[in-house]
């Protein structure tokens, strides 16, 4: 599958029209999106095991979109296959106290993954330029110094991002960000899907709704995300997610891919690891 179509390119102003949200790519339904997700998963669980056996790089997954995007169900399906003792997922809520009296970055650097490791964020420090952006009474809530709050502001956090996520990757974290692309009227589907069905209602969420009456203004805050802060080293994805099982397929492939590149292998013994399993062979009978 040919996922770099889904690459947004640095200073690309139209990623968002340019993908449909429910694209499906040359898979002929969902059975045979499951199945190239299968293989997918396969060849996830050899390269993470390299990953963490090699112990160079950290790999980091940002996924961000609008409630009911499928955030959560595209975590839980694509990283079903690799083992969890190398994975860890963060989800980052609303910002507590403590995080409030320090910059917007602070509370997801401490959740940084170590290197041979895989971390996941669901939502990140890209809330500060989305739900913040949209929602500016919150910066009151930051106490930022007045000289800090100017016309810039937003554009001054996007470049504190990609300084950020340019010393990550410099210090080997590969960072790859996802931002599942949802329609709204099957946003609409889903939010309602949260009333009718018992087992999603512990889901719901009354700002869900109002949140959803503020559509252009995230349509508005994610193009500029995905305009200002898609690099080279640390790309953004737009993922069609109207169909939950093709960005699986999609996000599978675009990690697969990016891990191949690492061009990964097991660590060469040294000699005195080579003498010891010859003697441990010895001593075994084999």
């Amino acid at each position: 599958m040919n996922v770099d179509r889904f690459r947004v390119r640095p200073s690309d102003a139209s990623a968002l029209v340019r993908h449909r949200t429910d694209d499906t790519g040359d898979l002929e339904g969902k059975d045979a999106g499951r199945a190239r997700l299968e293989k997918g998963l396969k060849r996830l669980e050899a390269r993470q095991e390299l990953l963490y056996a090699q112990d160079r790089y950290a790999v980091l997954l940002v996924f961000q979109g609008l409630d009911a995007a499928g955030k959560d169900s595209a975590i839980k399906h694509v990283m079903s296959g690799v083992n969890p003792q190398g994975t860890e997922v963060h989800s980052f809520k609303r910002p507590s106290d403590d995080d409030l009296e320090h910059d917007f970055l602070w509370r997801t650097t401490k959740a940084l993954p170590a290197r041979g490791r895989i971390g996941i964020f669901n939502r990140s420090y890209y809330e500060e330029v989305l739900v913040v952006r949209v929602h500016p009474e919150l910066i009151e809530r930051q106490r930022l110094p007045p000289e800090a709050v100017t016309r810039r502001l937003w554009r001054e956090r996007y470049d504190s991002i990609n300084a950020f996520e340019r010393h990550l990757w410099r210090n080997g974290t590969v960072i790859r960000k996802f931002f599942l692309h949802v329609s709204k009227r099957v946003q609409r589907k889903r939010l309602l899907a949260r009333l009718d069905d018992p087992t999603k209602n512990w889901k719901f969420s009354p700002d869900d709704l109002r949140e959803r009456g503020k559509w252009r203004d995230y349509m508005q805050a994610y193009r500029d995300m995905l305009r200002y802060t898609s690099t080279r080293h640390a790309p953004w994805y737009v993922v069609p997610a109207d169909h939950k099982w093709f960005a699986h397929v999609v996000i599978a492939e675009i990690i697969v891919q990016m891990l191949d590149g690492l061009e990964l292998r097991f660590p060469e013994l040294t000699p005195s690891q080579r003498r010891a399993i010859r003697e441990a062979r010895k001593r075994s009978g084999r």
